[in-house]
């Protein structure tokens, strides 16, 4: 892990903008909004909608994923209501075990212990979030990437991800290791400003 300073985003007002441009505006402006803080996730905005919109970190990757511990990966998503009560508490526990100087293995077996003790919520039906962002950034590669959406399922849910053909990707975000839960991904074809997204 790199200095928590360098994961911190100094003015607050760019962290709300950043967050908030994951959806488009008829959803992010009624928004709740957290920001990250030394000891976590905190509420910046309080919204009416039931959406959560947060900027992730590295560390919401995938475990054996080169950019876990990059300081530069900004991730704008905005949850649902659903995703809001069940995938983002598992944004919550990671982000706490981060802050208090966990290893990667270390935070993976506790999240296992957590499931295990029922300490983290069942997955809600219709969770899904929105990453529609120009401003975030996901990897060296493709910068921001695409305008998507990801929506989350049991890990025996089939939609045909990957095949040939297929608009629906899957995200190995999860995929069981050891979060319960499938990302499944469709992008769309503009950002959430409206403007259109060049063809990857």
């Amino acid at each position: 892990m790199a200095p928590l300073s360098q994961y911190l985003i100094a003015d607050r007002a760019t962290e709300i903008a950043m967050a908030r441009s994951a959806a488009p505006a008829s959803i992010s402006d009624h928004a709740t909004v957290l920001v990250l803080q030394a000891h976590g996730y905190v509420t910046a905005v309080k919204g009416t909608n039931g959406f959560v919109c947060v900027v992730e970190r590295g560390w919401m990757s995938p475990f054996d994923a080169p950019l876990f511990w990059d300081p530069k990966l900004r991730g704008p998503i905005c949850f649902n209501p659903p995703a809001a009560k069940s995938i983002l508490p598992m944004t919550y526990k990671r982000t706490e075990l981060v802050l208090a100087g966990r290893s990667r293995e270390q935070i993976k077996k506790a999240i296992e212990a957590a499931l295990a003790n029922k300490q983290l919520p069942a997955l809600e039906p219709g969770a899904m979030s929105y990453m529609m962002s120009k401003q975030g950034f996901l990897d060296e590669q493709y910068g921001h990437w695409m305008p998507h959406l990801m929506f989350y399922t049991s890990t025996n849910v089939d939609w045909g991800a990957d095949l040939p053909g297929s608009p629906v990707m899957l995200n190995p975000q999860f995929h069981g290791a050891p979060e319960p839960v499938n990302v499944l991904m469709i992008t769309v074809g503009k950002w959430s400003d409206g403007t259109p997204a060049p063809n990857m």
